[in-house]
Protein backbone atom coordinates (compact mmCIF):
# COMPACT_ATOMS: atom_id res chain seq x y z
CA UNK A 1 0.00 0.00 0.00
CA UNK A 2 1.36 3.41 -0.99
CA UNK A 3 1.06 5.86 1.90
CA UNK A 4 2.93 8.72 0.24
CA UNK A 5 1.07 12.03 0.63
CA UNK A 6 2.10 14.95 -1.55
CA UNK A 7 0.55 18.32 -2.25
CA UNK A 8 0.73 20.42 -5.39
CA UNK A 9 -0.49 23.69 -6.89
CA UNK A 10 -3.80 21.92 -7.59
CA UNK A 11 -4.70 21.49 -3.91
CA UNK A 12 -2.34 23.76 -1.95
CA UNK A 13 -4.79 26.64 -1.43
CA UNK A 14 -7.60 24.25 -0.51
CA UNK A 15 -5.37 22.60 2.09
CA UNK A 16 -4.51 26.03 3.53
CA UNK A 17 -8.23 26.72 3.79
CA UNK A 18 -8.86 23.37 5.46
CA UNK A 19 -6.31 24.18 8.16
CA UNK A 20 -7.66 27.71 8.53
CA UNK A 21 -11.11 26.28 9.24
CA UNK A 22 -9.68 24.16 12.04
CA UNK A 23 -7.31 26.73 13.51
CA UNK A 24 -8.32 30.37 14.04
CA UNK A 25 -4.70 31.49 14.47
CA UNK A 26 -3.65 30.13 11.07
CA UNK A 27 -6.78 31.71 9.65
CA UNK A 28 -5.65 35.09 11.02
CA UNK A 29 -2.26 34.70 9.32
CA UNK A 30 -3.91 34.10 5.95
CA UNK A 31 -6.27 37.02 6.46
CA UNK A 32 -3.35 39.32 7.34
CA UNK A 33 -0.70 38.17 4.88
CA UNK A 34 -2.51 36.10 2.26
CA UNK A 35 -1.66 32.56 1.26
CA UNK A 36 1.98 31.48 1.55
CA UNK A 37 3.96 30.84 -1.62
CA UNK A 38 4.11 27.24 -2.73
CA UNK A 39 7.86 27.07 -2.26
CA UNK A 40 9.59 24.47 -4.38
CA UNK A 41 13.07 23.32 -5.37
CA UNK A 42 14.39 20.81 -7.87
CA UNK A 43 15.33 17.29 -6.82
CA UNK A 44 19.01 17.79 -7.53
CA UNK A 45 22.48 17.57 -6.04
CA UNK A 46 22.68 21.37 -6.18
CA UNK A 47 19.52 21.66 -4.07
CA UNK A 48 20.92 19.35 -1.39
CA UNK A 49 24.15 21.36 -1.33
CA UNK A 50 22.07 24.52 -0.91
CA UNK A 51 20.17 22.96 2.01
CA UNK A 52 23.45 21.88 3.63
CA UNK A 53 24.68 25.47 3.30
CA UNK A 54 21.48 26.62 5.05
CA UNK A 55 22.18 24.54 8.14
CA UNK A 56 22.40 26.81 11.21
CA UNK A 57 22.83 30.05 9.23
CA UNK A 58 20.49 32.66 7.78
CA UNK A 59 18.87 32.11 4.39
CA UNK A 60 20.69 35.18 3.08
CA UNK A 61 24.10 33.84 4.14
CA UNK A 62 23.38 30.46 2.62
CA UNK A 63 22.22 32.00 -0.64
CA UNK A 64 25.38 34.11 -0.84
CA UNK A 65 27.48 30.97 -0.40
CA UNK A 66 25.46 29.06 -2.98
CA UNK A 67 25.74 31.84 -5.55
CA UNK A 68 29.49 32.10 -4.89
CA UNK A 69 29.83 28.35 -5.45
CA UNK A 70 27.75 28.53 -8.63
CA UNK A 71 29.88 31.40 -9.97
CA UNK A 72 33.05 29.42 -9.28
CA UNK A 73 32.14 25.97 -10.64
CA UNK A 74 29.35 26.78 -13.09
CA UNK A 75 27.26 23.62 -12.86
CA UNK A 76 27.02 22.40 -9.26
CA UNK A 77 27.68 18.70 -9.84
CA UNK A 78 29.30 16.01 -7.69
CA UNK A 79 32.31 15.96 -10.04
CA UNK A 80 32.85 19.72 -9.85
CA UNK A 81 32.52 19.85 -6.07
CA UNK A 82 34.95 16.97 -5.56
CA UNK A 83 37.48 18.74 -7.78
CA UNK A 84 37.58 21.77 -5.46
CA UNK A 85 40.38 22.33 -2.98
CA UNK A 86 39.81 23.26 0.65
CA UNK A 87 40.83 26.84 -0.09
CA UNK A 88 38.41 27.07 -3.01
CA UNK A 89 35.53 25.78 -0.89
CA UNK A 90 36.49 28.11 1.94
CA UNK A 91 36.36 31.01 -0.53
CA UNK A 92 32.76 29.94 -1.25
CA UNK A 93 31.98 30.26 2.47
CA UNK A 94 31.98 26.55 3.29
CA UNK A 95 32.88 25.80 6.89
CA UNK A 96 35.27 22.90 7.50
CA UNK A 97 32.31 20.76 8.58
CA UNK A 98 30.22 21.59 5.52
CA UNK A 99 33.15 20.79 3.23
CA UNK A 100 33.07 17.27 4.67
CA UNK A 101 29.30 16.99 4.21
CA UNK A 102 29.37 18.24 0.61
CA UNK A 103 32.19 15.92 -0.39
CA UNK A 104 30.59 12.93 1.32
CA UNK A 105 27.32 13.57 -0.53
CA UNK A 106 29.12 14.02 -3.86
CA UNK A 107 31.12 10.82 -3.39
CA UNK A 108 28.04 8.83 -2.35
CA UNK A 109 26.25 9.88 -5.53
CA UNK A 110 29.21 9.21 -7.79
CA UNK A 111 29.80 5.77 -6.24
CA UNK A 112 26.12 4.84 -6.62
CA UNK A 113 25.55 4.62 -2.86
CA UNK A 114 22.90 7.35 -2.89
CA UNK A 115 20.28 7.76 -5.60
CA UNK A 116 18.48 11.10 -5.61
CA UNK A 117 16.00 10.01 -8.27
CA UNK A 118 14.69 7.12 -6.15
CA UNK A 119 13.79 9.26 -3.12
CA UNK A 120 10.41 10.31 -4.51
CA UNK A 121 9.32 6.67 -4.52
CA UNK A 122 10.07 6.11 -0.84
CA UNK A 123 7.53 6.53 1.95
CA UNK A 124 8.36 9.15 4.55
CA UNK A 125 10.00 6.91 7.17
CA UNK A 126 12.10 5.02 4.61
CA UNK A 127 13.11 8.27 2.95
CA UNK A 128 14.20 9.71 6.28
CA UNK A 129 16.25 6.61 7.10
CA UNK A 130 17.93 6.67 3.68
CA UNK A 131 18.86 10.35 3.82
CA UNK A 132 20.13 10.25 7.38
CA UNK A 133 22.71 7.61 6.46
CA UNK A 134 24.64 10.45 4.81
CA UNK A 135 27.17 12.39 6.87
CA UNK A 136 25.75 15.77 7.85
CA UNK A 137 22.17 14.95 6.86
CA UNK A 138 19.90 15.00 9.90
CA UNK A 139 16.22 15.53 10.56
CA UNK A 140 16.17 19.22 9.65
CA UNK A 141 17.88 18.77 6.27
CA UNK A 142 15.67 15.77 5.52
CA UNK A 143 12.52 17.67 6.48
CA UNK A 144 13.42 20.64 4.28
CA UNK A 145 14.08 18.32 1.33
CA UNK A 146 10.80 16.49 1.88
CA UNK A 147 8.83 19.73 2.26
CA UNK A 148 10.40 21.93 -0.40
CA UNK A 149 11.42 19.38 -3.03
CA UNK A 150 8.98 16.50 -2.72
CA UNK A 151 6.09 18.45 -1.19
CA UNK A 152 5.34 15.78 1.38
CA UNK A 153 2.30 16.77 3.42
CA UNK A 154 3.18 15.97 7.01
CA UNK A 155 6.58 17.31 8.10
CA UNK A 156 7.23 19.71 10.95
CA UNK A 157 10.92 20.40 11.70
CA UNK A 158 11.18 21.54 15.31
CA UNK A 159 14.87 22.12 14.63
CA UNK A 160 13.93 25.11 12.48
CA UNK A 161 14.38 28.24 14.58
CA UNK A 162 12.15 30.45 12.43
CA UNK A 163 9.33 27.90 12.42
CA UNK A 164 9.42 27.43 16.18
CA UNK A 165 9.59 31.18 16.77
CA UNK A 166 6.67 31.82 14.41
CA UNK A 167 4.59 29.11 16.10
CA UNK A 168 5.16 30.81 19.45
CA UNK A 169 4.20 34.20 17.98
CA UNK A 170 1.11 33.02 16.14
CA UNK A 171 -0.06 30.93 19.10
CA UNK A 172 0.94 33.61 21.64
CA UNK A 173 3.09 31.16 23.60
CA UNK A 174 5.74 32.01 26.20
CA UNK A 175 9.26 32.40 24.80
CA UNK A 176 10.51 29.43 26.82
CA UNK A 177 7.92 26.99 25.41
CA UNK A 178 9.67 23.69 24.70
CA UNK A 179 9.71 21.62 21.53
CA UNK A 180 7.49 18.94 23.05
CA UNK A 181 4.74 21.51 23.56
CA UNK A 182 5.23 22.82 19.99
CA UNK A 183 4.90 19.28 18.61
CA UNK A 184 1.74 18.73 20.67
CA UNK A 185 0.20 21.82 19.05
CA UNK A 186 1.36 20.68 15.62
CA UNK A 187 -0.38 17.34 16.14
CA UNK A 188 -3.67 19.14 15.56
CA UNK A 189 -2.47 19.96 12.04
CA UNK A 190 -1.85 16.34 11.01
CA UNK A 191 -1.75 15.05 8.31
CA UNK A 192 -0.93 18.47 6.83
CA UNK A 193 1.75 19.83 9.14
CA UNK A 194 3.86 20.90 6.16
CA UNK A 195 1.06 23.19 5.02
CA UNK A 196 0.85 24.67 8.52
CA UNK A 197 4.63 25.16 8.46
CA UNK A 198 4.39 27.04 5.16
CA UNK A 199 1.75 29.34 6.69
CA UNK A 200 3.90 29.91 9.77
CA UNK A 201 7.07 30.57 7.74
CA UNK A 202 5.05 33.00 5.63
CA UNK A 203 4.01 34.89 8.78
CA UNK A 204 7.61 34.99 10.03
CA UNK A 205 8.92 36.35 6.72
CA UNK A 206 6.17 38.93 6.26
CA UNK A 207 6.47 40.29 9.80
CA UNK A 208 10.17 40.89 9.28
CA UNK A 209 10.07 41.99 5.60
CA UNK A 210 12.64 39.32 4.76
CA UNK A 211 13.61 39.10 1.10
CA UNK A 212 15.49 36.07 -0.22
Amino acid sequence: MNNIRNFSSADFTALCDRLAEKDKDLHKVILQFGYPPLWGRSASFATLIHIILEQQVSLASAKAAFLKLEAFVGAITPENVLAMTDEQMKACYFSRQKMVYARHLAAAIMQGEFNLESLAELEDDDLRTTMKKLKGIGDWTTDVFMMMVLHRCDCFPTGDIALVKSTKEVKNLPADTGKAAILAIADDWRPYRTIAAFILWHAYIKKRNIIF
